[in-house]
This record gives C-alpha cells, structure tokens and sequence, in this order.
C-alpha cells in the first residue's frame, strides 16, 4: 500500500511537471514565432501581450508554473524572435516581405518603414509594444543595414521590458487577493479575445488578399 501510494504520488507530480513543460513549451514557441517566423502579421493578438498577460495569471494561480522560468523564457523567445527576424531582412530583403500577405499587410509593412526612419535605434525597443511593428522592424531594420550591435541592445531592452514586464504585470494582478479569485476567468477572457481577434485578422487578409 506504501509502495503504490508513493508510486501515484510519483505519477501525478511527473504529470505535472509535463502538464508545466509544455505550457512554456507552447508560450515560448507563440513569442518567438510572432516575430521569427513573421506569424503575427497574421495572428497577432495570440502572438502578443494578450498570451503574456494571461500567462502571468495562470502562473500566479498554478502551483506547477515557476515565474522566474516563464518570463527568462519569454524574454529569450523574444529576443531570438527579433534576432532571426533581422537575419532575414539583412539577407532576404524586400521581397521576402512583399509575400508576406495582402494589402493589409504590405500597408503595414509601409507605416512600419516610416516609423523606423523617425525613430531609428528606439523604434525597435518601441515596437515591441505595438503589434503590427513587433513583426516588421526586425526585418526592416535588417534592409536598412542597422549596425548589428545597435540591434542588439535595442532587441534586448524591448524583449525584457515587453516580455518580462508584461508578464509581471499579470502575474502580480493575480497575486493580488482581490484578483486572484477570478484570475482565471480573466485568463480565459484574454485567451479567448486573443483567439477570435487572431481569427479575424487572418480572415479579413485572406479575403483581401483574394480581391
């Protein structure tokens, strides 16, 4: 009776911790891949301070989610995300974007272009805060021949302002006694609106892009 005691307790924690692994496994792979893999220029509600509010506040409410690793793996995703971005832009170019969806997008990709010429080395730190810039000043910034170590700093204090910070921000509203006891209905708000949002935003591109 010990042995099979100590046996499930074995079994439940080992389905924790994988139940945890895969939940940063999944934000990780959101974070990088909104900017990496240019995703949210077509999702990027789901892609954005939406999922990393909602992840602080399932990390404040769960009791498998460590803090210090969710947000040290948001910051790196982000960062690695601008940095292949860049990557991009510098040996891809123009074209590369001019595929990159429909009229919605190419307008983005114009007022993103404008808004880096003004602002230069804090455009990328800006950006991170600002959806449809998140996607395309790495890569502009990569045709504009930005020194890369200029890039590098300014990436890395928008990837640990905006993805540590955010984060924080909706860890510590669901620490708050006050909030804590609906948190996850606020997870799940965001969640869902992220979702949908993500969904028209995409639809609404691929008909336009149609027309």
């Amino acid at each position: 009776m010990v042995y099979t005691a100590a046996l499930d307790g074995n079994l439940n924690n080992l389905l924790n911790d994988t139940g945890a692994i895969i939940f940063y496994l999944v934000i990780w792979g959101l974070v990088f891949a909104g900017t990496g893999l240019f995703i949210g220029a077509f999702i990027p509600f789901i892609t954005g301070d939406s999922l990393l509010f909602a992840a602080g506040i399932i990390a404040a409410t769960s009791d498998n989610i460590n803090i210090q690793i969710l947000v040290l793996g948001i910051g790196l995703a982000a960062f690695i995300g601008d940095q292949v971005g860049f990557i991009l832009g510098r040996h891809y170019g123009r074209p590369y974007l001019e595929n990159r969806g429909g009229p919605k997008i190419q307008a983005a990709i114009i007022k993103t272009e404008r808004f880096y010429e003004k602002y230069g080395w804090w455009s990328v730190v800006i950006a991170r805060f600002m959806p449809w810039a998140r996607v395309f000043i790495p890569a502009i910034a990569g045709i504009g021949n930005m020194n890369y170590y200029k890039f590098l700093t300014s990436n890395f204090t928008g990837a640990v302002a905006w993805g540590i910070g955010i984060t924080l921000v909706g860890y510590y509203a669901a620490s708050n006694p006050a909030v804590k006891s609906v948190a996850y209905i606020i997870a799940g708000f965001f969640i869902t609106a992220s979702i949908i949002a993500g969904f028209r935003t995409w639809l609404a591109d691929r008909k336009a892009k149609a027309a």
